[in-house]
């Protein structure tokens, strides 16, 4: 008896399908409207490598499947079981009646987005040893977040987890005789605990679909058994981060007496599966490897000669071809506290695992798996791929706008939406200028000219217009007449002022500005008057860049509590959400954010030690070898005169010391000039490298080329303002030499950083991503999460 298979991802190739298109111009007409592109030029070509990324393969090779099933030859007899491998299960479905041909293609699409879209973690594929007997040498080998993630045959077996676990059990398995150990090329833990966030996202999505039973019997991979009825939505969610269950299910086929498969698509790597297994019996433990499958997974020759010893596994997943799926076993129980432990707040509950930290509505609103976001570093060094990755990963991360002229802020956001789409997850930096408030408002121009959602408000000593009308444009009322607002402020404070006005529906006056200048309408204004500004308040301990040196445990539980007045003070319908920044280095840090209640937990520091981050490499080597006392603080130069500060690397560096001295220096004098003659020879040598009228040209051309008359008009009347102008210059150039890697510049590096990344420096020491080379964004994120729901259950 023969039966019918589809296969998974990993099976497409250049040219696929190509005599099929023209046999069904309707569907495949059908397929290019749901799609917005040609399947037909993507699989002849290739699209220059899009094939090969998730979020284009899964459709495609759906559709040259459906399309394969359809045009067999109508004299065959009909084969009554069908199974597919992952993916491939929808071309089962769809052949047993389940859904037709546009819903299948709806389907894949939007699973192949949401796997595409997931990062971090990786594949290992174990040859040689029971499936069985993998699962229980996992234990010995001390990995607790990896799992089983296909079962393709009885001696091949696709493990899935996080990079340096799967590096520790590939060295311990690997010494057993007979068993070979090979990576994956794949860029994300597929089939496993974690594609959670993924699955609970498609199963919402299915919601929307209704599903007739299969008429003909389609074994569900994540069962091994036959779909049931009123399983399908079901089945289909739990598959993406289930195990691939295909050995049992091919076994499932012979006792019900398949001796054949004709395989419905491009390749024959299930029907290489098909004939290993059966040689080797359903308990054999053969040595021989068989086509290595991995659920929407590379086909066998490509994880075959991808040599264990080649790149670091970090290295390779992160130049790896986009996601092809796998699925996990259940997570490993964790070790519940105490009865007399202390019972946990809200945004920690015993046994919960990193995607279940903080608050579920923040990760629902903001559409991401964890309660984590990366946040803005000024000048780019949250950089346009710093985003994209965190957005791809199923994370979120803000571009760090601040200091950047506006052409660049354009042209980083057309990028970003480019690589996204139109409503991915991402979100922009508003840095306060208080000496330019124009600019506030062309960013926030820009922001909503090109749809951004979310922006990260940061400097903020008050509320300016700029972030008002941010916040409100679009709001409206729901059918209901609630106030809706299309438009979220995450507002970073240290102050309970500035807090307290954030958490505050926008002032009256600023209100009225803004409708008489036509940037909001008098609908807007009537609801910004009933919502507070910011709808989630990041409170921001001691940081990097301006900070106001706070510690966490005295700020976090104070700003709650300012939380819970303002709630209770203004009635509003949601509740705003408090998350805290600064000194988020380490797994136990994010943890006792969680227990302290913060609903989400926001990173900047580590991040610029990343191949993401917009720095140079300089700068990135000088930050992986500090520890946590190596920072210092230094005067801001944004905000020089008032005496506001930053944080900055210290150990590398003289700035910190020299900008003090600047500082000190205009405070103690009035004009350059009366500064003894051996100090101001010292500053121009030293720090400016170049005479102090040199300076004071550049820095005049700038003001004058930006439309600050006014400040040069100043400079000319008052000597002091003029030597303030001017050694801002140098802080200025101080962040421009680190960004660039100005060999001759080194002592003046401005770095701005806090002691977080000493402590990531501790935590990753030993471990692949000791060189920040592999320490990409999203495994960072990862690295925190997954240690921080450890040091809470080992607790």
């Amino acid at each position: 008896m023969v039966a019918l298979v589809f296969p998974g991802q990993g099976s497409q190739r250049k040219g696929m399908g190509a005599d099929l298109f023209a046999r069904f111009p309707d569907l495949t007409r059908q397929a290019d409207t749901v799609l917005g592109h040609s399947v037909e030029e993507l699989c002849r070509t290739s699209g220059d490598g899009r094939l090969d990324r998730t979020e284009y393969a899964q459709p495609a090779l759906f559709v040259v499947s459906a399309l394969s099933y359809l045009a067999r030859d109508p004299g065959l007899p009909q084969p009554t079981l069908l199974a597919g491998h992952s993916l491939g299960e929808y071309g089962a479905l769809f052949a047993a009646g389940c859904f037709d041909f546009a819903t299948g293609v709806r389907l894949v699409r939007e699973r192949g987005a949401l796997m595409g879209r997931a990062q971090g973690g990786g594949m290992l594929a174990v040859l040689g040893v029971d499936g069985d007997e993998v699962q229980a040498l996992l234990a010995g080998t001390g990995a607790r977040q990896v799992d089983v993630a296909n079962y393709n045959t009885p001696t091949q077996t696709v493990l899935s987890g996080p990079l340096d676990e799967l590096r520790m059990v590939s060295a311990a398995l690997g010494q057993r005789p007979g068993v070979r150990c090979v990576p994956v090329r794949v860029s994300a833990a597929f089939h496993s605990r974690h594609m959670r966030p993924a699955a609970q996202e498609f199963a919402t999505f299915l919601t929307g679909f209704s599903f007739a039973d299969p008429h003909r019997t389609v074994i569900s991979s994540v069962t091994a058994r036959p779909y049931g009825a009123g399983q399908v939505a079901e089945l289909l969610s739990r598959q993406i981060e289930s195990p691939v269950r295909w050995s049992e299910t091919m076994a499932y086929l012979r006792e019900r007496g398949t001796t054949e498969l004709e395989e419905m698509g491009p390749g024959k790597v299930l029907t290489g599966l098909w004939k290993q297994g059966r040689a080797d019996g359903a308990k054999a433990r053969a040595v021989a490897p068989a086509p290595v499958a991995v659920a929407a997974g590379v086909p066998a020759a490509a994880a075959a000669r991808t040599p264990a010893s080649s790149a670091p596994v970090a290295a390779r997943a992160a130049t790896a071809a986009p996601a092809r799926p796998s699925n996990p076993a259940p997570p490993a129980p964790r070790t519940a506290p105490s009865p007399a432990s202390p019972v946990p707040p809200a945004s920690v509950s015993r046994g919960q695992r990193a995607e279940e930290l903080g608050s579920a509505e923040f990760r629902q609103d903001y559409g991401i798996r964890y309660a984590y976001l990366a946040g803005a570093m000024f000048r780019g060094i949250a950089s346009a791929e710093l985003v994209i990755r965190m957005g791809r990963a199923g994370l979120m991360g803000f571009f760090g706008a601040g200091g950047l002229g506006l052409d660049k802020v354009e042209s980083a956001l057309v990028r970003i939406k480019d690589a996204l789409g139109p409503d991915g997850r991402y979100g922009m930096n508003l840095l306060h200028s208080i000496d330019d408030p124009a600019y506030e408002h062309a960013v926030v121009d820009l922001c909503l000219k090109h749809g951004v959602h979310d922006v990260e408000a940061a400097g903020f000593t008050q509320l300016t217009p700029a972030v008002v009308q941010f916040r409100f444009s679009g709001a409206h009322r729901d059918a209901a007449g609630r106030p809706v607002a299309v438009r979220r402020v995450l507002a970073k404070v240290s102050r309970p002022e500035v807090a307290a006005a954030f958490m505050a529906p926008a002032p009256a006056a600023i209100l009225r500005r803004l409708t008489a200048d036509g940037r909001l309408t008098p609908q807007e204004a009537e609801i910004a008057a009933e919502l507070p500004v910011g709808q989630d308040i990041c409170v921001e301990a001691d940081s990097g860049g301006h900070t106001d040196g706070g510690a966490a445990l005295t700020l976090l539980p104070s700003m709650i509590r300012h939380r819970d007045a303002a709630m209770a003070r203004h009635g509003y319908g949601r509740r705003i959400r408090i998350g805290a920044a600064g000194g988020i280095g380490a797994p136990e840090a994010v943890a006792a954010a969680f227990v302290l209640g913060a609903d989400f937990v926001l990173t900047g520091s580590v991040n610029q030690c990343s191949p993401e981050a917009g720095t140079s490499d300089a700068v990135k080597d000088i930050l992986a070898g500090l520890d946590v006392q190596d920072t210092a603080y230094a005067p801001a130069g944004d905000m020089f005169e008032i005496g506001a500060r930053v944080q900055v690397v210290r150990k590398g560096t003289l700035f910190a010391a020299r900008g003090n001295k600047l500082y000190q220096l205009y405070r103690s004098h009035d004009s350059w000039e009366s500064i003894d003659t051996g100090t101001r020879r010292s500053v121009e040598e030293t720090y400016f490298k170049r005479p102090f009228a040199e300076v004071w040209e550049e820095t005049r051309a700038y003001h004058l080329g930006r439309g600050r008359d006014a400040e040069i008009e100043k400079a000319d009347r008052l000597p002091k303002h003029r030597m303030a102008l001017a050694f801002r210059w140098y802080f200025a150039r101080s962040v421009r030499w680190g960004l660039e890697g100005e060999p001759t510049q080194k002592v003046n590096y401005q770095i701005q950083c806090g002691p977080a990344i000493g402590a990531f420096n501790h935590v990753v020491r030993g471990t692949g991503l000791e060189d920040w080379r592999h320490r990409h964004v999203d495994l960072i994120a990862e690295h925190l999460m997954t240690g921080a729901a450890d040091v809470l259950a080992r607790r």
